[in-house]
């Protein structure tokens, strides 16, 4: 998706173009942003003491050149009681977020373990694309 973004920006060949998109796997399983509270819900028990995955794609483009990086991070979500995923859901900070929950927000506090870039989860790796925009001649 990173890729097909940056491709679909209109930009002139001295221009930099940059795109990132997150998925968030649990085993084989890809959780997408939740259509609704039911699918929210389902994605927090899903998750809910278990291990996950958040990688998030990048990609840099100028004129006709184009770098690209993943970035995973894993981690651990604690075990959710009821009333946790209920006041998370009336909190509606699940919408609009890929696996239904966003690092950056209430939810910091259900991920008491993480391997990797906490930015990458949030959205944006911040030092992955530093580099790429340093390979693009666009940082020193």
């Amino acid at each position: 998706m990173a890729r097909e973004k940056v491709l679909a920006v209109q930009a002139e060949a001295d221009e930099v173009v940059l795109a990132a998109d997150t998925t968030v796997c649990v085993g084989r399983r890809i959780l997408a942003k939740p259509e609704d509270v039911a699918e929210a819900e389902a994605f927090l028990r899903l998750m809910s003491g278990r291990r996950h995955r958040v990688i998030t794609a990048l990609a840099v483009r100028r004129g006709d050149r184009l770098w690209e990086r993943d970035v995973e991070t894993v981690l651990k979500m604690k075990r959710l009681s009821d009333a946790e995923i209920t006041t998370y859901l009336a909190s509606e900070e699940w919408q609009g977020k890929a696996g239904g929950y966003g690092i950056q927000g209430r939810a910091a506090a259900f991920i008491p373990w993480l391997q990797g870039s906490h930015s990458a989860v949030v959205g944006l790796p911040l030092a992955e694309t530093a580099r790429l925009l340093e390979t693009a001649g666009v940082m020193p």
